[in-house]
């Protein structure tokens, strides 16, 4: 049987997201009941928001239809030219003894 989705052990998608979970529990209270229209009235709301120059609606609105960006990070030394690796140490520790 082959494997579908994350690896095992992998608990990405078991992670907390309180954020969405508070967002569905307010639909769920809508009196209306009606979590499409709800959704769609927000999704109004933030083009409303984004077609008046509001910076913070423009930026959710590209992050949901471009994806957000990626994150640049550069690694180097003092002088900013990148690491080299000059030795590679393979050190077995005995775990009863790990200072020894």
């Amino acid at each position: 049987m082959s494997q579908v989705g994350a690896p095992l052990g992998n608990k990405n998608n078991t992670k907390a997201k309180p954020w969405a979970d508070a967002i569905r529990r307010s639909l769920a209270r809508r009196e209306d009941g009606d979590h499409g229209k709800s959704l769609n009235e927000l999704a109004d709301a933030l083009l409303d928001k984004a077609a008046e120059g509001d910076m913070s609606a423009l930026k959710e609105l590209g992050d949901r239809l471009d994806g957000k960006s990626a994150q640049s990070v550069t690694v180097g030394n003092e002088d900013g030219k990148p690491f080299s690796i000059e030795q590679v140490i393979r050190s077995i520790v005995d775990p009863k003894h790990p200072h020894a």
